[in-house]
């Protein structure tokens, strides 16, 4: 198994370079991995499978490119794109995953998760998280029209970057707390996440933590040959 990670490269229509970068990085990863987990926030914004503006057809036609004869492909979701659903993953090829999900790699336990979760500090974005996973919240967004969730959304995540900009690094990054008590629970030889955009891989007691990068003038790639785990920038 040579599996990829990616995380939070946040695309959208405002930023054709990070599209023109995730369509090299699937090109260049078809042969070079057997297996892609992209682990959250793929999408800047996503208010639902319904929407299929050109720009979404673009990276649908991107990922049916890529899994199409190519690397078993599977998606998590993050706090940006959480209301992906099935019409969108059968439609493109891949398995959406539950956070956290474990799995064996080259015989190492290995937890996956957008790490969103472990962020504890931030009590105003957990009451958030929790609310919007709700079924209840998302079958109400979901019913309203195309443009009222876009507004809906646009207005949230300007909420969410205006609170972000007034808080302090330490709150918004993970709490090692709760990092270490999760690592001790679940005792994983491998724990892979995103969502902090503080890219490191972090030496736990029996436990390497790999934290992915946020893509913007650089992408972030963690790959894993054997049992050698590498965390790669490249420029984009």
């Amino acid at each position: 198994m040579k599996p990829r990670f990616i995380s939070d490269i946040h695309l959208s229509e405002n930023n054709p370079h990070l599209t023109n970068a995730f369509k090299k990085f699937l090109n260049e990863s078809k042969e070079a991995c057997t297996h892609l987990f992209i682990l959250g926030d793929l999408f800047e914004i996503w208010i639902g499978d319904d929407d299929n503006n050109p720009f979404i057809q673009d990276i649908k036609q991107a990922l049916i490119d890529f899994t199409s004869d190519g690397p078993e492909t599977f998606l998590m979701h993050g706090n940006r794109d959480f209301l992906i659903g099935e019409t969108f993953a059968n439609e493109v090829g891949i398995s959406i995953l539950s956070d956290p999900h474990t799995l064996d790699i080259n015989g190492m336990k290995t937890i996956l998760s957008h790490g969103d979760f472990l962020c504890t500090d931030d009590a105003d974005y957990i009451e958030f998280r929790n609310e919007v996973r709700s079924k209840e919240w998302q079958k109400n967004f979901l019913s309203k029209s195309i443009d009222e969730r876009n507004e809906i959304a646009n207005a949230l995540r300007s909420d969410s970057k205006d609170a972000t900009s007034d808080k302090s690094l330490e709150i918004t990054d993970a709490n090692l707390e709760t990092v270490n008590n999760f690592i001790q629970e679940n005792k994983p030889s491998i724990f892979i996440h995103g969502h902090t955009h503080r890219p490191k891989i972090h030496e736990h007691i029996s436990t390497k933590r790999v934290v992915l990068g946020d893509w913007g003038q650089f992408g972030w790639c963690c790959s894993i040959t054997d049992k050698d785990i590498n965390l790669k920038e490249f420029k984009i």
